[in-house]
C-alpha cells in the first residue's frame, strides 16, 4: 500500500488548472499548424494565422488562451493500491480548483445553484469523474470546458436498426446545428453505446485523447475518418466563416449497451481543447 499526501494532490491541481488554461497542448498545436496548410480558403487561412497569434500572445503574457477558462472537468485514475492522507480526495482537488484560479487569475464561471445563479467565487466545484485501477499510481486529467461548445452537446437515443449510419448522420447533424456557436475548428467527441449518462462522459473523455491518434478498433477508426471528411466537406470553416477545415479530429469510445437501445453522444471542444494529464 502507497501512501499519497491530499496535499500533494492539491499542489498538482493547482498547477494543472494554470498550465491547460495558458498553453495550448502539444497535440492540438500540431493540429492547429496542420489545419493551417490544409485550410483552402484565403479567409480561412487567415482566421487559423490569428489563432496562432493569439496563442503566442497568451504564452508570452501568460494571459489564458481563451476569456472562458471553463468549467473544471477531471478524469481521476486511482490505483486500488493507493492510500491517501490527510483528508477527503474530491475536497483536495476542489481546493486544487480553487488556487489555480484564484492565484492564477483565471475567471470564475460557476454558479452554486443551476437557477438561483450566485457565483461561487473560485470555479469550484469542479466536475470529477473516478476510476479505480490497478497499481499504486494517480493519474489525473483536466479538461476546463467553456460553455460556448459544451452547449452545442446532444444525446440521441437512437435505435439499434439506426445502425453504423444512424450514428454518423447524428454525429453530423449535431456538428450543422453548432455551426459557428462552438468556435470552429473543433475537436468532436463522441461515446456511442452504454447508457444515457455513460455515453456522455464517454463522449467527454473522447475529447482527452491525443489528438490525431484514432481508436484501437478498426472498424471504429474507419468511423473516425469518414465523419471527419463529411464534418469538414459541410464547409462551415474555421469560426464559422467558410472553409475546409471545420473540425480536427473526430475521437470516438465505444463501451457495451442494452439489447434495445443505441445511445450517442456527442461533445463539441472549440479549437482549444485544452486538456493535461500528471500522474503521481
Amino acid at each position: 500500500m502507497r501512501e499519497i499526501s491530499v496535499d500533494l494532490i492539491t499542489k498538482e491541481v493547482r498547477n494543472l488548472c494554470i498550465d491547460a488554461n495558458h498553453k495550448l497542448s502539444p497535440d492540438m498545436e500540431r493540429a492547429l499548424c496542420d489545419a493551417q496548410e490544409k485550410e483552402r480558403s484565403p479567409l480561412g487561412k487567415q482566421i487559423l494565422g490569428q489563432l496562432q497569434e493569439n496563442l503566442t500572445i497568451a504564452g508570452e503574457d501568460m494571459i489564458p488562451i481563451c476569456q472562458d477558462t471553463g468549467m473544471a472537468v477531471f478524469f481521476v485514475k486511482v490505483g486500488q493500491d493507493v492510500h491517501f492522507t490527510g483528508g477527503s480526495l474530491t475536497d483536495a482537488i476542489n481546493e486544487g480548483v480553487r488556487r489555480g484560479y484564484t492565484e492564477g487569475y483565471l475567471r470564475k464561471s460557476v454558479v452554486s445553484d443551476p437557477l438561483i445563479r450566485k457565483n461561487t467565487g473560485d470555479n469550484t466545484p469542479a466536475v470529477i469523474h473516478y476510476d479505480i485501477v490497478p497499481g499504486d499510481k494517480v493519474e489525473i486529467t483536466i479538461a476546463p470546458k467553456g460553455f460556448g461548445s459544451e452547449n452545442m452537446s446532444r444525446v440521441f437515443m437512437l435505435k439499434p436498426a439506426d445502425g453504423e449510419e444512424g450514428v454518423k448522420n447524428a454525429i453530423v447533424q449535431a456538428v450543422k446545428d453548432a455551426g459557428p456557436n462552438a468556435c470552429p475548428p473543433m475537436v468532436v467527441g463522441v461515446g456511442i453505446g452504454g447508457t444515457f449518462e455513460k455515453c456522455a462522459q464517454m463522449a467527454k473523455e473522447a475529447l482527452t485523447r491525443e489528438t490525431g491518434k484514432c481508436s484501437d478498433i478498426p472498424y471504429v477508426a474507419d468511423m473516425e475518418k469518414e465523419v471527419l471528411e463529411r464534418i469538414n466537406s459541410t464547409g462551415i470553416g474555421p469560426a464559422g466563416l467558410g472553409g475546409s477545415v471545420t473540425a480536427f479530429a473526430v475521437n470516438i469510445n465505444t463501451y457495451p449497451t442494452h439489447i434495445a437501445g443505441l445511445p450517442v453522444a456527442v461533445n463539441i471542444c472549440c479549437h482549444v481543447n485544452r486538456h493535461r494529464s500528471v500522474v503521481i
